[in-house]
């Protein structure tokens, strides 16, 4: 099935990965109902990854955008993460309140905690994740044999790319077995694997795509944009602890308000806001982007306060069907209550733009 099929109600559960079911069903014991820790209205604690796919959380923490729509409210954006999984641990743990994230780490908190632990209420980045290879692989069938790499079990990319050799008849366990092995590892990590010639590829999100092509010779193999109607689909999303915004609605309503400056910001001056990104994942990761190779990421990514839920929908999909989501008694059509997005259309309504409907 491709990616543009309809979706079709689930026919059964799946075990959830065991790596991702651990990290989950433990954190879920300190936070998942949001009966304590609700913080404070006079602080917001954000979480973010350094990719080109974060870019509107990394413009507005570091250009103060963010910071100037919370008013007397304190950003404390000190965490950032490698990819979802350890994001949702946060969360679950009362270390953050907030945190920019992908769609399909945001679905399986709120599975695990009975669709009451959390909420997306907005989007931030569609686009910009792609599957890239070394020379000699060509098609689908040349991976066969082959290793490649993903940012964490259970990611948005890792479901992707187990999805996407599923569909092309490739077979993966989450143990590193099938006919292609997957390796979760941090990003940076994959560069360096890359060029020791240790995987032969791996489905990343920006800037990572690209400096496997500039720094370790590869290609792109699949860009995801083709795999999703008109080219969109949700890379990154805001998802917030649903205690933190129920006794906070204003303070999420001002953050949302804050991104949509940043991304609007971002698209006035493109020039500045690719340094300003780069410049950022630098000190945060050690290494940046080449100007050449930065342009050329960036055009991959659109920024945008859409969470795009059909396609939050269809990731979820997704991962059921390569046996990294179980249900847990809840039936498909109850995951559309992952998204409150309230606030984000008084933001739009406020400035005379059309409303996002979760449905």
């Amino acid at each position: 099935m491709h990616i543009r099929s309809i979706l079709r109600r689930p026919t059964g559960g799946r075990a959830v990965a065991a790596g991702v079911a651990a990290t989950l069903v433990g954190a879920l014991t300190l936070t998942a109902c949001g009966s304590s820790g609700a913080s404070s209205s006079s602080s917001l604690r954000l979480g973010y990854f350094p990719n080109l796919t974060h870019a509107s959380a990394i413009y507005g923490v570091s250009q103060g955008t963010f910071q100037q729509a919370l008013g007397s409210v304190k950003l404390d954006a000190s965490k950032t993460f490698n990819a979802g999984p350890a994001a949702v641990e946060a969360l679950f743990a009362n270390q953050i309140d907030a945190t920019f994230i992908g769609p399909n780490p945001a679905v399986n908190a709120y599975i695990k905690s009975k669709g009451e632990a959390v909420r997306i209420v907005a989007g931030a980045t569609s686009g910009g994740a792609s599957l890239v290879v070394k020379p000699g692989i060509d098609t689908a069938a040349d991976l066969k044999g082959k290793k490649l790499a993903t940012p964490q079990l259970g990611n948005t990319q890792d479901v992707a790319l187990r999805y996407w050799l599923k569909q092309h008849g490739l077979s993966t366990t989450t143990t590193g077995g099938g006919d292609v092995s997957i390796v979760p590892q941090d990003n940076s990590q994959t560069i360096d694997t890359f060029q020791q010639g240790q995987i032969d590829g791996a489905w990343v999100p920006e800037p990572y795509a690209a400096r496997l092509v500039t720094e370790g010779g590869a290609h792109v193999l699949v860009d995801e944009r083709t795999l999703w109607p008109d080219g969109r689909f949700a890379t990154t999303v805001l998802l917030v602890r649903t205690d933190y915004l129920n006794a906070n609605s204003q303070t999420v309503q001002n953050l949302i308000q804050g991104e949509i400056s940043a991304n609007k910001a971002m698209a006035a001056d493109p020039q500045k806001a690719q340094q300003v990104v780069n410049d950022e994942v630098q000190k945060i990761t050690g290494k940046g982007l080449k100007p050449a190779a930065l342009a050329a990421a960036w055009k991959t990514v659109t920024f945008t306060e859409n969470p795009i839920p059909s396609s939050v929908l269809a990731s979820a999909q997704h991962a059921q069907d390569v046996g990294l989501l179980e249900l847990n008694g809840m039936a498909f059509s109850d995951l559309k209550g992952l998204f409150d997005l309230t606030q984000l259309n008084a933001v739009l309504k406020a400035s005379g733009q059309p409303e996002v409907s979760a449905s």
